[in-house]
Formats: structure tokens, C-alpha cells, sequence
């Protein structure tokens, strides 16, 4: 067990320290400070430019960012849309995998241009390799969109009055081509060296050790992965994802995709402080997401190395932990991390079946989806936890009885409304897909078009762990996450559709609040610092960010824990 938690804490430990300079690095490509890939990237991107017709040096306010982010992903979706439709006619189909249907094509386009990854097929026979290539493109976009918003964000922070915020092709080309790239191909290498397949060959046959002939999938897969984890994506090349042995053969290509997960999250919040030359803010923002994280993790590890109380009853020795769902190569300490690690940061890639996990590491890994403000995905983590920023900003003031500032910018009636909106709108979203699934399956309602047969029929699991698989797809899907509780039947009409709206919402409007939030205090203004301005660098204010987050958005959720992998934990007790 020492060995387990030693390789947790190591990797964790070791993510924070890299993490430093990578946000530094990341900081100079967003101001334009010169950096050692210059030489190769620059003729990139000043042809990318060229042919696209873009002048990058063209400053945008908020809405003309909004507009151009709103824009190129109408076109992603439309492109993804017609090649998963068509695969089973198109080239890059060795293992002649057919067409998707009309909605589980819509709810996969969805799902990777809102950077979700949500999977209701298998990928080694729901997609073809060109829609791999496609859906690998995306997982770049999608990346660059979001830290190309959070790059605005920081832009509008720095400013003291202005309506010039940067470009957004700028901001995003540059996230994509000198972040994503090389950190992707870093990770693939690694993949590729310790076994994964790269290659558009078909299905290979082996044969097994009691002499049976196995057909055996793999494509491109070490490319896919790279950027699946880096770009905290989380979709798999192959249906188990990362419990898949091809996906992730070692413990040592374990530990390489859960750094590749960690780094650019953390790195970002780094980045915020070289930005800005505020790097107190950072370490006071870093480390509310840090408590928050460690509160989650430091349980489930626990509850996965006890074992399982039900099986402990029946009087058979759970030496190495509870590891039904579990890979026998890396074990529960490290499958407990990575479950919280990969619900925390939106990336929803898996190398263990939550499904099969205790009640409590369920509920936490829940809970990470559901406040999802600690750490987050590429970019929008930050923006996630800027709004609960503005709403401690604004509830401290008020107890203070000044006016809210937050770095010389007044907080007034307009920013809190859609603060407010936004943070109320992730649980919206959550409880009401969930009430509405759950009113079916209870009433065992037939669905005619939506499902083919009664609601029921979707559940494979009766009680409090079928309300928690529903509430689970909501969650990730509202979260941007794209892991699953796997017992769930997932790919009909009803499922496919309802996820892939709350995909839309859950991805968009909470990007709308805080580009709009930083548009407008960016325009106000500047009011210098005196001594009673209420200081966001401190570790009080950073108490007061984790109250709002466990208040508003934790305690929202509490009843529908308490239906679901709560009661579960108490029955087996």
C-alpha cells in the first residue's frame, strides 16, 4: 500500500513542479514574448494565417471574441456531423465499421466540439479511422478554444481601461500549434515506445495462449491519445479508454497520461500570475482548488485501498483493496486518484470503471463534476472559478459594506446577474435531465421513438445505483467530461439528444458569462488600490472563494447525492 500511495503522491507532486514553467512558458506565447519554439512555429502560423485570410494583429472586444468562438464551432460541428454519418462510404476504413445514426452522430459531434468526449459507441467499432482523425482534430479546437478564452480573460484582468482584448485566431492558433502540439507529441512518443499502435492497418489476429484465434483492434491510436489527455478530452481510441491495454499498457504510461491531464490545468493558474504580475493571486487561486481537490481524493483513495464491507462480510480477504473494475496493473490507490484526477479536470478519461467503484468514491467523483471549479478543463477551469470569484468578491463587499472591487474594477448589478446566472445554471441543468430521466424509469414509461421499449430498460442496475448512473451521464455531460457509470444504455434517441443539449448549454453559456463579465469590468473604469479596497490575494479571500463553491454549488446537489451513492454507501454498511 506505501508502494501505491508513493507513486500518487509522486506523480501529483511532480505535475505541480513541472507545472511552473510550463505556465511561464504559456504566459510568453499569450503577451508575445519571444520563446525558444519561435523559429519553428512562427512561419507556421504566419501561413496559417495567410491562407486563411486573418489579420491576427486585429484587436477584438469581448463580443467580436464571442462571435468568432461561436463561429468556427458551428462549422466543427457540421464537419464532424457529416463524416460520422457517411464513415461506413468514406476512405480510412480498414474493419468496414457502418454509418452512425442521425442522433448518435449529433450527440458525438457535440460531444468533441465541446471538448466533452461523451462516448455512446465503442471505438473500435463505432468509428471508422478517419472519424478518429476528425474527432482527434477537434480534441485540438476544442482545447485551443478554451484557453484562447481564458486568454481573453487574463487579457481583460491585465487592462486598466479598455475594450481591446487581444485577437482570438491569435490566441487560439497560438494555443493549438506551440501548447498542445508539442506536449501531444511528447505524450504520444512516450505511448508509442512503451506499445501503443500507430498504424492504419486493420484488425490483427492473434492467438491465445489456449490456442484461439482473437481478432485484435488498433489504428492510429498513440496520436489520439496524446492529445485526448493533454487537451484533458478524454475520449478513447478504444472502448474500455485507458483501462484498454493497448490505450495505456504500463504503469509508467499510466503515469505519463495522468501528468498529461494535470499539467496544462495546473499550468494555466500559474500562467494567470505571469500574466499578470500578480503571482499572490494565482498561489491564493492554486491553492483553494488544491483543498478542494485533496478533499475529494484523500476518501476515495481510502475507500478503494478497504476494500469492499459487503465482500469483508462474506468473510474473503480483500488484501489489495476493493478491485472489481479495476486493472490488476496499476490497483486501486491509483485508479482512486485518477478517477478524481480526470472528474476534477473535465478530462472524463478512465483507467477503471467508476461504475464498479464504492458508494464513496462515486459520490466524490459526482461531486468533483458537479462543483467543477477545481483545476477544470484547458482554459475553462479558470473561467468556471472566475465566477465564483465575482460572487465572493461581491458577498464580501457586502459584508464590509463597501463596494466590491476586484483589481480595480467595480463589481456591480450587471456582472453579478450573470455570475449568478452562470453558476446557477450547472445544477438547472443536472437536476432537471435527471428528474426527467428518473420520472420515466420510474414510472416504466414506453418511449416509442425515444427508446425502443420501456424507460426501464435502460437501467441495468435497480435502486440508488441506477438514479446514480443517471445522475451521473447528466453530470459528466454538464461538466464537460464525458466519463460515464457504464451500466447505463446510453445510445438511443432519448439519451443521445437530451445529453447533447445539455452538452451545448453546459459548454457555451458558461464560456458567454465570463468573457461577457470580463468585457464589461474591462471597460470600466480604474479605480488604484487604497486601504480599503478588499485585498484577492490573501488567504482570507481565498476561504471565502471555497465558502461560496461549497454553498453554492456542493450543497445544490446534496439531495440527489443522498438518493443516490450515499444511500448505497449505507446500505452496504
Amino acid at each position: 500500500m506505501n508502494t501505491e500511495l508513493f507513486g500518487v503522491i509522486s506523480i501529483f507532486i511532480i505535475s505541480i513542479i513541472l507545472a511552473v514553467p510550463v505556465g511561464k512558458y504559456i504566459a510568453k506565447v499569450f503577451t508575445g514574448d519571444k520563446t525558444l519554439l519561435d523559429p519553428i512555429f512562427n512561419p507556421i502560423e504566419k501561413f496559417i494565417f495567410k491562407i486563411s485570410g486573418i489579420n491576427s494583429t486585429e484587436e477584438m472586444n469581448w463580443k467580436q471574441h464571442l462571435k468568432a468562438l461561436l463561429s468556427v464551432n458551428m462549422v466543427w460541428f457540421f464537419l464532424c456531423f457529416f463524416v460520422l454519418l457517411f464513415q461506413g462510404s468514406m476512405p480510412l476504413n480498414p474493419d468496414n465499421n457502418p454509418n452512425m445514426t442521425p442522433d448518435l452522430a449529433f450527440n458525438t459531434a457535440i460531444s468533441f466540439m465541446v471538448n466533452c468526449n461523451l462516448q455512446h459507441y465503442s471505438g473500435e467499432t463505432g468509428v471508422s479511422y478517419l472519424s478518429q482523425m476528425v474527432l482527434m482534430f477537434l480534441q485540438f479546437v476544442s482545447a485551443g478554444v478554451g484557453m484562447a478564452a481564458a486568454a481573453m480573460v487574463f487579457t481583460a484582468m491585465k487592462e486598466r481601461t479598455t475594450d481591446k482584448l487581444g485577437n482570438f485566431y491569435n490566441y487560439f492558433i497560438k494555443s493549438c500549434t506551440r501548447i498542445l502540439l508539442p506536449l501531444s507529441a511528447l505524450v504520444a512518443i512516450a505511448l508509442l515506445f512503451s506499445g501503443t499502435p500507430m498504424t492504419f492497418e486493420g484488425k490483427d489476429t492473434i492467438t491465445t495462449l489456449q490456442g484461439d484465434s482473437v481478432a485484435v483492434s488498433r489504428g492510429p491510436a498513440a496520436a489520439f491519445i496524446g492529445i485526448k489527455h493533454i487537451g484533458t478530452n478524454g475520449g478513447g481510441f478504444f472502448g474500455a479508454n485507458s483501462a484498454h491495454p493497448l490505450e495505456n499498457p504500463t504503469y509508467f504510461t499510466n503515469a505519463v497520461e495522468l501528468w498529461a491531464q494535470l499539467i496544462i490545468p495546473f499550468a494555466m493558474i500559474f500562467a494567470l500570475g505571469f500574466y499578470l504580475k500578480k503571482r499572490r493571486l494565482s498561489y491564493v487561486v492554486f491553492g483553494v482548488m488544491t483543498v478542494g481537490f485533496l478533499l475529494l481524493v484523500i476518501p476515495t483513495v481510502i475507500s478503494e485501498l478497504n476494500g469492499n464491507p459487503a465482500i469483508e462480510k462474506m468473510g474473503i480477504a480483500q488484501t489489495t483493496g476493493a478491485m472489481e473494475g479495476k486493472e490488476v496493473r496499476f490497483g486501486p490507490a491509483i485508479s482512486g486518484f485518477w478517477s478524481i484526477a480526470t472528474t476534477v479536470i473535465s478530462t472524463g478519461s478512465v483507467n477503471s470503471m467508476h461504475d464498479s467503484s464504492m458508494p464513496v468514491s462515486g459520490s466524490m467523483q459526482l461531486l468533483a463534476m458537479m462543483v467543477n471549479a477545481f483545476y477544470g478543463g484547458c482554459g475553462v477551469g479558470f473561467l468556471n472559478f472566475y465566477i465564483f470569484i465575482i460572487l465572493a468578491v461581491f458577498i464580501s463587499g457586502l459584508m464590509v459594506g463597501r463596494t466590491p472591487e476586484f483589481l480595480g474594477k467595480k463589481i456591480e448589478a450587471r456582472e453579478v446577474k450573470i455570475a449568478a446566472f452562470i453558476a446557477i445554471l450547472h445544477p438547472l441543468l443536472i437536476l432537471s435531465g435527471t428528474a426527467l430521466a428518473s420520472y420515466f424509469a420510474a414510472n416504466d414509461t414506453a418511449m416509442g421513438y425515444w427508446f425502443s421499449g420501456n424507460a426501464t430498460g435502460w437501467l441495468n442496475n435497480p435502486g440508488n445505483h441506477g438514479f446514480s448512473e443517471m445522475l451521473y451521464e447528466y453530470t459528466s455531460s454538464a461538466a464537460n467530461n464525458g466519463s460515464g457509470f457504464e451500466g447505463l444504455g446510453d445510445n438511443n434517441p432519448f439519451w443521445n439528444i437530451t445529453t447533447g443539449i445539455v452538452l451545448l448549454l453546459s459548454r457555451f453559456l458558461p464560456i458567454i458569462g465570463p468573457l461577457a463579465i470580463a468585457g464589461l469590468l474591462a471597460n470600466k473604469k480604474y479605480i488604484p488600490e487604497s486601504a480599503g479596497t478588499l485585498k484577492t490575494d490573501t488567504t482570507i479571500f481565498g476561504v471565502m472563494v471555497f465558502a461560496v463553491i461549497a454553498i453554492i454549488a456542493a450543497l445544490s446537489f446534496f439531495p440527489a447525492l443522498a438518493l443516490g451513492p450515499l444511500a448505497e454507501y449505507f446500505t452496504l454498511k
